[in-house]
């Protein structure tokens, strides 16, 4: 017959109501902590203009571990390790060092060679692109 820990130890009994009212309280007062917040919005549109961007490319390719992609394979890529770290995404800039600019397999960081030769890593690009949109979200607001 299972007989339940917390009812015959008193003080597991009192952990335990006390875990549950703690969960409770952070669940009530600070429901981002407890769960991811929403991305807003203007972050979001960010990145999907970031990744919009590398789609349209049309002279360069993506490195990723050492092997050449096109850029919609590229931008298909990075949609899909942003829905798999989307908890962890709070900004524009969180997408970029935490989904944009490395292998979180091997470590690697990503590039991007033009078709002239020219290699740049992918998180000096996206941070690039980034102020660039950020510039004319500004001068359009203003």
């Amino acid at each position: 017959m299972f007989v339940n820990p917390f009812l015959r130890f008193p003080v597991l009994r009192r952990l335990s109501t006390v875990t549950l009212v703690l969960g409770w309280l952070t669940w009530a007062f600070f429901p981002g902590f407890a769960w991811a917040s929403e991305l807003p919005a203007a972050e979001q549109k960010k990145i999907e203009a970031l990744i919009f961007g590398v789609e349209r490319m049309t002279d360069a390719v993506f490195i990723r571990n050492g092997k050449n992609y096109n850029a919609p394979a590229a931008a298909d890529f990075l949609r899909r390790k942003w829905e798999f770290h989307r908890s962890e995404i709070c900004s524009a800039a969180d997408f970029i060092d935490k989904v944009a600019s490395f292998s979180s397999t091997t470590g690697k960081p990503y590039s991007i060679r033009w078709r002239d030769g020219t290699e740049r890593s992918s998180a000096e690009f996206f941070r690039a692109q980034l102020s660039l949109l950020e510039r004319r979200s500004v001068k359009q607001s203003g």
